[in-house]
């Protein structure tokens, strides 16, 4: 429980910890040294003098949060405003590849770049053959790129092979 006390020299209300009582304080209002009343003074009824220095004790249970250093200080809060566009934190689903043929004026293709196609004397020139035509293409007309796994037949060992490639599917 609090203690509700006044200042003897400027009559200033203060209320502090009953555990704080017979020990010295400064009163914030008049900066005196003052000696907190003790706790058994608090039984006292309101308005009855509490001790020889004719100081009125009350007792008064205070609401904690109320009272807290935290809810007296004043909070100046701004919304903030932003002078850009807001971006989409989720994004679209991208739309099936019939929509998205009919919404164009361009037809859809389909091309088919395959792995054996792109050997030329040992070297393997996949990679540059797909980044080619992409680059061609252009990335905005690129609907889907899909990775492909076949076989085929060895003209030199007859054997069916295993192979990849790739299926891209783009506005042309």
């Amino acid at each position: 429980m609090d203690l509700i006390f006044n200042c003897p020299k400027c009559e200033q209300e203060l209320a502090v910890d009953s555990s704080g009582a017979g020990s010295e304080i400064r009163c914030p209002s008049c900066n005196e040294v003052i000696t907190i009343p003790p706790a058994e003074a608090v039984g006292a009824p309101a308005g009855v003098e509490g001790g020889p220095g004719g100081d009125r004790i009350e007792a008064h249970p205070i609401n904690a949060i109320s009272s807290s250093a935290a809810a007296k200080v004043e909070m100046h809060l701004k919304v903030p405003v932003h002078h850009t566009p807001t971006a989409s934190l989720i994004e679209k689903a991208l739309v099936p590849l019939e929509v998205a043929a009919k919404e164009s004026d361009r037809k859809m293709r389909v091309k088919t770049i395959k792995h054996t196609d792109c050997i030329e004397v040992g070297h393997d020139k996949f990679d540059e053959v797909v980044s080619n035509f992409l680059i061609k293409v252009g990335e905005s007309n690129v609907i889907s790129m899909t990775a492909l796994t076949y076989t085929h037949l060895d003209i030199g060992t007859q054997k069916l092979l295993t192979d990849f490639g790739v299926m891209i599917v783009y506005r042309g």
